[in-house]
């Protein structure tokens, strides 16, 4: 048993580095570009008159950033070759975001806007799993373009997490003599659709209400007659991209079927344990940065003439927390592993108690680091001139998106008791 991090992973670690010093850096210097990570970065990000919709200049930015790192042959590394990418494993991935999040805030990695110089794909693996090769040849190369961009329509206001009795639904109905479906409905937090050219909206198609089959994934271009953009909710974290999106006597063809007829649930936990390892990572790193800064101010900082550290009551909930980091950063990266040696479908059946329980602990522990930080600074650590309101206000949203912690530790309950998982042939 090694617990050693392969020697190209690490020489990687250092390339990347060496990038971001020689890149990403420069130009989040440039043309007061650090407006958008100091003391100001929610009123640069924000078009407060706008929706609350991020600023053109922002995500022009962060276009630039990532246009450099797929020129250097970053961005598209946990892509399959097939479409420029380097396969980069689960592994490779959880170092890299934990890696990219310790550093702090910066243009390499900001994950509110999911932003990073190394992306993250999941819709790469869903047209991959269900698309029809020209779907793929659409969708994946577009989006790598930048020519097509899809948003995710599955939750609805009134069925959050249960999308099994979700209310939007499409019809087979034939206009001008082609066959297509007719869609009806509302869904909420569909995240991007300012950009999106596509929502990949989930609707019932046959079934009962509660039925996990039934429902289909239908690609709805961006605008299309009856897509209407309610409005954008504003969020603990701004800027927002988040829309509640309503279908009224919406028409797309066959062709805009994504898998099969019926199952579209499967898409919709197609990469749920690829994104939720990322995440838990990214999280990990950032309570990891919030950790060493509370270290490294609780010994500079000398209050009646001592160092603040000198104190248990700094020391201990810090000493918790470092050792909380440890033991999940053990889990994050054997759970990574062994993803990479089994299957998509094995994944769900034998391994994903354990991505919920990186995910979910790393989330809060992330929020618990952050906290502390801002109570060990005082009341600049309470001031956006420090990092940590933004990483508590950014990485509380994950306790309840990719699955709230109470429905991942349902899964983990689950699998504990039996009720599914390796466990459910003991108990019948």
């Amino acid at each position: 048993m090694d617990f050693n991090l392969p020697a190209d992973l690490v020489a990687y670690l250092a390339e990347l580095d060496a990038f971001i010093a020689a890149e990403i850096t420069p130009l989040e210097q440039a043309n007061d570009n650090i407006r958008f990570f100091d003391h100001r970065r929610e009123w640069a990000r924000t078009d407060f008159e706008n929706g609350g919709l991020p600023r053109h200049e922002w995500e022009d930015l962060l276009i630039e950033a990532t246009r450099r790192a797929d020129r250097a042959g970053h961005w598209r590394f946990s892509a399959p070759g097939t479409y420029g990418g380097k396969d980069g494993s689960n592994l490779w991935m959880a170092v890299i975001r934990e890696h990219f999040a310790a550093k702090g805030l910066g243009l390499h990695n900001d994950l509110q806007n999911e932003h990073s110089i190394v992306g993250n794909f999941p819709f790469v693996a869903m047209f991959e799993h269900f698309g029809t090769p020209e779907q793929q040849k659409e969708f994946i190369f577009g989006g790598f373009e930048r020519t097509r961009r899809t948003a995710f329509g599955l939750t609805e206001p009134d069925h959050g997490s249960d999308a099994t009795h979700m209310e939007t639904r499409a019809v087979p109905e034939t206009r001008d003599g082609v066959p297509g479906w007719r869609i009806d409905g509302e869904k909420m937090w569909t995240t991007g659709m300012h950009m999106a050219t596509h929502c990949a909206t989930f609707a019932r198609t046959s079934g009962d209400p509660g039925d996990a089959r039934g429902i289909t994934c239908l690609l709805v271009p961006n605008p299309s007659p009856g897509l209407v953009i309610e409005e954008y909710l504003w969020t603990f974290n701004m800027p927002t991209d988040h829309p509640r999106v309503s279908f009224t006597n919406v028409w797309v063809p066959d062709s805009a079927v994504l898998g099969p007829i019926g199952g579209g649930l499967a898409i919709a936990q197609s990469f749920v344990h690829q994104n939720r390892i990322r995440q838990a990572a990214s999280s990990l790193g950032a309570a990891a940065y919030c950790i060493e800064e509370s270290v490294r101010y609780a010994r500079e900082r000398k209050p009646f003439g001592h160092d603040l550290a000198r104190n248990q009551a700094i020391q201990f909930p810090l000493v918790e927390l470092a050792t909380q980091a440890e033991m999940l950063r053990l889990l994050i990266r054997k759970t990574a592993w062994q993803m990479d040696h089994l299957d998509h479908k094995a994944i769900e059946r034998e391994l994903s108690d354990k991505v919920s329980m990186c995910n979910y602990w790393a989330n809060r522990l992330c929020c618990e680091a952050a906290d502390r930080a801002m109570q060990v600074h005082g009341g600049i650590g309470y001031s956006r001139h420090k990092a940590f309101e933004h990483i508590y206000r950014h990485h509380r949203r994950y306790r309840i998106t990719e699955g709230s912690e109470e429905i991942q530790m349902r899964k983990v309950a689950g699998f504990l008791f039996g009720y599914m998982g390796p466990k459910k042939t003991q108990f019948g």
